[in-house]
């Protein structure tokens, strides 16, 4: 393997302003480009010098900036020592070596230290700091787990620490913590900070990633690492508010060595639930009357082992809203006060469609004017099953029904009026591939080996000719992408679509039959197609669509044939539609007529 920097083709289209896929274009098609010199079949890896001679002998336009060199330079100590080399940077940049990075392995070489500490003099710490770990977190994607900023930005929202003290004990690479600086106040007003964060995470390296990324904000950062569950850094210690974004179905949490915490308050936590563990951990490490709220699997929500552990913190009126969000489900916690009555509700709430539901209902919950809540009684008396699927509001239930049974209605088309004959018609007639000769009709088909993975452009799908959906891909702008017209016929391995409008790009394994509409009726082509294409699918032999025989017909019959052979088109598709919307309808049926929010219209009152 090379000892060169490297690249991957993400960042090769970075250096030359172009998409991702001009650089497999580029790969495809010249003998030249650079082979691979490390990564994997799917993520293979370039020599930087040569990706830049390769780029001059081409002529083709880039820039290395001052950032690219040092993440060039980072890289090439290899992927396993990267996130230290990371962590390393940030602790040059904050010119802090505390206990978080002792186990780092020392310090940057003196010439990487040097390109950091001059990208650092050009663009502000801050910012060449955040390019670095952003870069990380790109290469890393697969191994590091980041919560999504939107949800992370939501969470600190919903505990709302400003002033006080936020505690998250799982911190990752820090992103729960970061979104303090990302959470504007009511009004738009910048955030109030809290006036300490503290962080606990199982990895040096994201460890000290985080207490950099956060003392360079300007935060008073106390971060640790190690294992929270065996060796919390924080004992005794409660916080104003805790977030946490808990590793998901960690079997080895520590089951056996603490059997006997004092933190399980609400239950021994199965060996199957760590995630009830970090909930619990997380109320041990919060003021009484201060809220929590920890990220959890769905199924948490409902699996039998934790129940009991669910039933006791709502009997404490701890736990207070479980949220589903894309994912995951949102716990919404809070320690109970000495004395305090519990609620007798709590809010159960579906908002993975929506997250911008979340706050006004939880508003909503505390000021006691929710209709989204479930009674904490009828769960106790039930499985304890919390899943927002099973609780939420069906109040759409019979609009839906309604609009998707007009919807059904109005999908049905009529069949062409077709003369039946006893005798068929003995016509001339004529091949495709002879039509192609004269000039007719002309094929096309999009480039070779054509990538639709991403792009301005958008692209007709073999499964959009299916269907008959508006183009539904998209590629970015490349040479030899060939633009659909209103009129062409386009046809895939199982279908053949006239064109209605145009403008898309005729996608990967399409092929396109552009007709000269003074003589050749577009409909009048696609039909004996599609008819030529469904007799071929049942014979064993190769079908060669150019052998595909017409008859000779002057303009005017040829769009008669047309147009029945439209309404057979038309026909196909409400057909498929109507399918689709019936098994709707009886599923928004049956939902209603069992909830009762659909009721028989004849034979009974309600």
């Amino acid at each position: 393997m090379s000892h060169d920097p490297t690249v991957n083709a993400g960042d090769i289209a970075r250096l030359a302003g172009v998409g991702r896929a001009a650089v497999s274009n580029w790969r495809r098609r010249h003998d030249d480009f650079p082979q691979p010199v490390g990564g994997t079949a799917n993520q293979p890896l370039f020599s930087l010098p040569q990706i830049e001679s390769w780029l001059r002998r081409y002529g083709k336009s880039y820039q290395v900036s001052l950032g690219d060199r040092v993440w060039q330079r980072l890289k090439a100590a290899g992927d396993l020592r990267l996130g230290e080399l990371v962590a390393q940077a940030g602790v040059l940049l904050t010119d802090r070596h505390t206990p978080t990075s002792e186990g780092l392995g020392g310090r940057l070489d003196g010439e990487l230290a040097g390109l950091v500490t001059e990208l650092a003099e050009r663009h502000e710490p801050l910012t060449a700091y955040e390019f670095l770990c952003e870069r990380y977190l790109e290469a890393h994607s697969r191994q590091l787990s980041v919560t999504r900023d939107d949800v992370a930005e939501l969470m600190v929202r919903l505990v709302r620490a400003e002033g006080g003290t936020l505690l998250d004990p799982a911190c990752g690479v820090g992103t729960l913590l970061l979104a303090l600086d990302r959470t504007p106040r009511p009004g738009g007003e910048a955030p109030r900070r809290p006036a300490k964060v503290l962080g606990q995470e199982l990895s040096e390296t994201s460890a000290a990633i985080t207490a950099a990324r956060l003392r360079l904000r300007g935060l008073d950062a106390e971060i640790e690492a190690g294992d929270a569950m065996r060796a919390d850094a924080f004992p005794g210690v409660r916080a104003d508010a805790v977030v946490c974004d808990p590793p998901f179905n960690e079997r080895a949490w520590g089951y056996e060595e603490l059997t006997g915490d004092p933190r399980w308050e609400y239950g021994l936590p199965p060996r199957g639930e760590p995630e009830l563990a970090w909930v619990q951990h997380c109320l041990t490490h919060v003021k009484p009357g201060g809220p929590v709220a920890i990220l959890m699997p769905p199924a948490a929500a409902s699996r039998k082992a934790g129940r009991r552990i669910r039933a006791n913190l709502l009997r404490a009126g701890a736990l207070r809203a479980v949220v589903a969000l894309p994912g995951a489900d949102l716990w919404l916690l809070r320690r109970p006060k000495p004395g305090e009555r519990p609620p007798s509700e709590v809010l159960i709430l579906d908002a993975a469609g929506d997250l911008e539901l979340v706050e006004p209902a939880w508003r909503a919950y505390l000021e006691e004017r929710s209709d989204q809540t479930v009674r904490i009684i009828d769960l106790l008396a039930d499985e304890v099953d919390m899943t927002p699927a099973r609780h939420q509001r069906r109040d759409d239930v019979g609009k839906a029904f309604a609009e998707v049974r007009d919807r059904f209605l109005a999908a049905s088309a009529a069949p062409p009026d077709l003369k039946v004959l006893e005798q068929p018609l003995d016509q001339p007639a004529i091949t495709l591939g002879d039509l192609i000769k004269e000039g007719l009709v002309t094929m096309i088909q999009a480039p070779a080996k054509m990538v639709a993975d991403g792009g301005d452009v958008p692209v007709l799908t073999a499964d959009d000719v299916l269907s008959g959906s508006p183009p539904s891909g998209s590629a970015a702008a490349q040479q030899g992408l060939v633009t659909l017209r209103a009129g062409d016929v386009v046809a895939s391995y199982s279908s053949v679509r006239v064109i209605a409008e145009g403008g898309a790009a005729l996608g990967p394994h399409l092929t396109l039959y552009r007709v000269d509409g003074r003589r050749l009726d577009p409909d009048f082509l696609a039909g004996y197609l599609r008819a030529a294409g469904g007799r071929a699918t049942t014979g064993s032999s190769r079908f060669d669509v150019r052998r595909t025989r017409l008859p000779r017909l002057p303009l005017k019959e040829q769009k008669a044939y047309g147009e029945a052979f439209r309404q057979l088109a038309v026909l196909e598709d409400a057909i498929r539609e109507t399918s689709t919307l019936g098994h709707t309808l009886i599923r928004l049926g049956l939902d209603g007529l069992a909830d009762g929010h659909l009721h028989p219209a004849d034979g009974l009152t309600p």
